[in-house]
């Protein structure tokens, strides 16, 4: 009988061949036309083949390899894409019967026109359904961790080396798994409204306005399109709740939005600025601001933040700069496998040329907020540090007194405050940790212009 490839393996297909061929990323690729159109089931389990294959990619290769007759061979991108697609869900995904995920492998070997590749594929995904040779992993060194959550050797060692061995297991652990889902509650009764169309949610660890979902499709709800609720890691707002307060605002690098947004909700009399050097995401951004009444008073201007246009002009400057993301690699786990360790210095090199940019557009007496979602201290305490030597007039200013303001103000809650202070705060700066906080990896430094 006939075997045809259901219309969620052929997206998965399609999306990891456009990632490995540096197409796109999978957060925009699961957003596209083609998923969109699967029904709700078939969207889930695109969404799983693509983001599971992405996380377990390097240990699925290494089984492959172990069932190969000639390893050295280099397969075409199609052929490693359906082998990594029948390994994964033969060894992650256990509702899905083997039968069912050999056969539609195999079928994607032959669209790519490679009859005796077909075969081959056929021939390992059956060697590793019939329990063929599992790795094991030693737990207590940086590479055994590192082979056995399919991250990359030398940036485990890394996070091991700055953070120690047991928080470098918990962030590849929490690299593994779905990422928490987090909401901003926009407008009061929003709650209610989400909870009556199915939408269960649990509380957040830190901010009175952060919940996380628990069940449901966020995006499906009335509140979600008109822009009453944003979906928003708890990190990410947890930086932009910390810059605080001014008359005059800029974010630099605002897309995609949502710290913008934060900033026009805690500020709805002040002049804000969102710069981006995509004048197509700063409108994209704009639909974010709809549902707020104040979002008149943001101003959109295409500008690269290396080189601002502006002069002691803001009371603060939120600077989130483009960076490694290794912090996001639960949400973004291709990133494992382009990065490159010359790249972490290429970013410091932008970071640094923003930064400077930055400070000259202060007021004295005004702050600026530079945060990144990097775990990788060159991109953080040593652009800091660079900018601060090389930029007269300005010192730090610790993070932990702002954090107190918030649980005085009631965005944050006491309780996670508290959690915050032990363990998400060194010499200043703050820093959580995938795995040891219940969030993506941020690290964020409050300079003040004397």
């Amino acid at each position: 009988m006939a075997v045809t490839i259901s219309p969620a393996r052929a997206a998965a297909s399609n999306i990891l061949l456009k990632i490995a061929h540096n197409q796109g990323h999978c957060d925009e690729l699961l957003r596209s036309r083609q998923v969109e159109l699967l029904t709700p089931v078939d969207r889930n389990l695109c969404t799983n083949l693509v983001m599971g294959t992405l996380r377990w990619q390097m240990a699925l290769d290494s089984q492959v390899d172990a069932f190969l007759t000639r390893p050295g061979n280099r397969l075409s991108e199609e052929i490693r894409i359906a082998l990594r697609l029948g390994a994964f869900q033969l060894l992650h995904l256990d509702r899905i019967p083997a039968h069912a995920a050999i056969s539609e492998s195999v079928e994607l070997a032959k669209s790519a026109e490679n009859k005796f590749a077909a075969g081959m594929v056929n021939a390992v995904l059956r060697k590793i359904a019939a329990g063929g040779a599992r790795s094991r992993h030693d737990s207590t060194t940086p590479v055994g961790i590192a082979s056995a959550t399919a991250h990359p050797a030398w940036l485990v060692e890394r996070w091991a080396a700055n953070y120690g061995l047991e928080a470098a297991a918990a962030i590849c652990a929490f690299d593994q798994d779905q990422p928490p889902l987090h909401i901003r509650i926009v407008s009061d009764g929003v709650e209610e409204a989400l909870q009556q169309e199915g939408i269960e949610l649990a509380p957040s660890s830190y901010l009175t306005r952060a919940r996380r979902v628990a069940r449901g499709d966020v995006t499906a709800t009335v509140a979600y399109r008109k822009g009453l609720v944003r979906i928003q890691d708890e990190g990410s707002q947890l930086v932009a709740e910390l810059a605080g307060e001014g008359a005059a605002i800029l974010d630099c690098c605002a897309a995609p939005g949502g710290k913008t947004t934060i900033l026009a909700e805690k500020n709805p009399s002040s002049s804000i600025v969102a710069c981006d050097v995509s004048a197509r995401r700063l409108e994209q951004m704009k639909g974010l601001l709809r549902a707020l009444p104040e979002s008149t008073h943001v101003r959109f201007q295409a500008a690269d933040a290396a080189t601002l246009p502006f002069k002691d002009e803001f009371d603060l400057v939120l600077c989130d700069v483009p960076c490694s993301g290794t912090g996001t690699i639960a949400r973004n786990p291709e990133i494992r496998h382009r990065l490159k360790p010359e790249d972490i210095l290429r970013h410091r090199e932008r970071q640094i040329a923003i930064l400077q940019s930055v400070m000259s557009a202060v007021k004295p007496g005004g702050r600026v907020l530079y945060s990144t979602c990097s775990l990788e201290p060159e991109e953080n305490e040593q652009v800091v540090a660079e900018c601060l030597q090389s930029s007269a007039g300005y010192r730090l200013l610790p993070l932990q007194d702002r954090l107190t303001g918030l649980v005085e103000t009631g965005a944050c809650h006491a309780e996670g405050a508290a959690t915050l202070q032990e363990t998400g705060f060194r010499n200043g700066f703050l820093r959580t940790l995938p795995g040891v906080h219940a969030c993506d990896g941020f690290f964020a430094a409050m300079l003040i212009r004397d």
